[in-house]
């Protein structure tokens, strides 16, 4: 199937979302939420961040672009919250069902998109400002990154690893 954007810079940000949308789910198939919060005696990430995190960067995109939506886990992962030790996060379940009601909300967001909405600046913190154009692309990269880090943890807990289909 043929993806049309409304601006060319968009294609292959979509391509690549399409990608990462299925990597994502296999990337997070059969861990068990029992492993979801290890570390492994290190300050990395755990899975359960990891996940929300890439949840709740969609429902932020796709909200800077039009829509009006939350993750069911919000308040854990709002304002760019990094983990917290203390928390016991959503079921990778949760997360993967919150993915899927984003994800073709955001999808249709980016395929419309027009140039003058990617080439606006904002603010992104006191003396730093960019393009919502450069947001997503960043965005883009950064999503690629944690899945490749649960993909990782998949083999560091023991499990096979992330399926590429």
């Amino acid at each position: 199937m043929e993806t049309k954007t409304v601006s060319n810079r968009m294609f292959s940000i979509v391509v690549l979302y399409d990608m990462q949308t299925t990597f994502f789910a296999n990337a997070i198939e059969g861990l068990s939420d029992e492993d979801r919060h290890k570390r492994l005696n290190t300050k990395a990430n755990h899975v359960a961040w990891l996940t929300g995190s890439l949840v709740e960067q969609r429902y932020e995109i796709a909200n800077i672009l039009g829509a009006d939506l939350k993750q069911s886990a919000h308040e854990l992962f709002k304002d760019n919250k990094g983990i917290q030790d203390d928390v016991v996060y959503p079921s990778l379940t949760e997360f993967k069902k919150d993915w899927e009601n984003i994800t073709p909300v955001l999808r249709e967001a980016l395929i419309s998109a027009d140039d003058k909405k990617l080439d606006e600046s904002f603010e992104m913190m006191p003396g730093m400002s960019m393009t919502y154009y450069d947001l997503i692309s960043f965005c883009s990269y950064r999503e690629a990154n944690c899945i490749g880090q649960i993909a990782l943890w998949r083999r560091l807990l023991g499990y096979p690893g992330m399926k590429y289909n």
